[in-house]
């Protein structure tokens, strides 16, 4: 979690990655001018729409402070798309994918209907493809 001296802009660094299921990864609040959040794509939080595998279940790491962390395991494979609570207006958003995607069941949550709140146009524009994650592992915010 990132943004810059004045607050104008705000981002995840990385924006995407690639990992394999089990893993845990640590978001980190590096911004001392913003709250921010890491908060899963998911009904339960804030009636956003479903973009992760259903059965996986939803994260929220809250407001974390400067400098604090938040983590998250994945066990399930799949595309999870989370985004800033504050932020997404902005174009704050993150995706991780997990595990291989040729592997991926039928209801991946990409393909399925947007049920709930609509993402603002800047944030689906922002998201990295699963083939740019797959091919670098990392994808950074340039």
């Amino acid at each position: 979690m990132q943004g810059n001296n004045d607050g104008s802009h705000v981002w995840f660094n990385p924006i995407g990655l690639h990992v394999q299921p089990g893993q845990t990864i640590r978001c980190v609040n590096l911004d001392s001018g913003n709250s921010h959040t890491a908060t899963a794509y998911h009904p339960r939080n804030f009636e956003r729409p479903l973009r992760m595998p259903e059965g996986a279940e939803p994260w929220n790491s809250d407001y974390p402070l400067p400098n604090e962390t938040f983590s998250v395991t994945f066990v399930q494979e799949g595309i999870y798309d989370f985004f800033c609570v504050p932020h997404e207006h902005a174009g704050m958003v993150g995706r991780i994918v997990v595990g291989r995607p040729d592997r991926l069941p039928m209801d991946n949550p990409l393909r399925q209907p947007v049920i709930g709140e609509p993402i603002p146009e800047i944030a689906l524009q922002a998201f990295p493809s699963v083939d740019e994650i797959m091919r670098r592992g990392i994808v950074t915010r340039s």
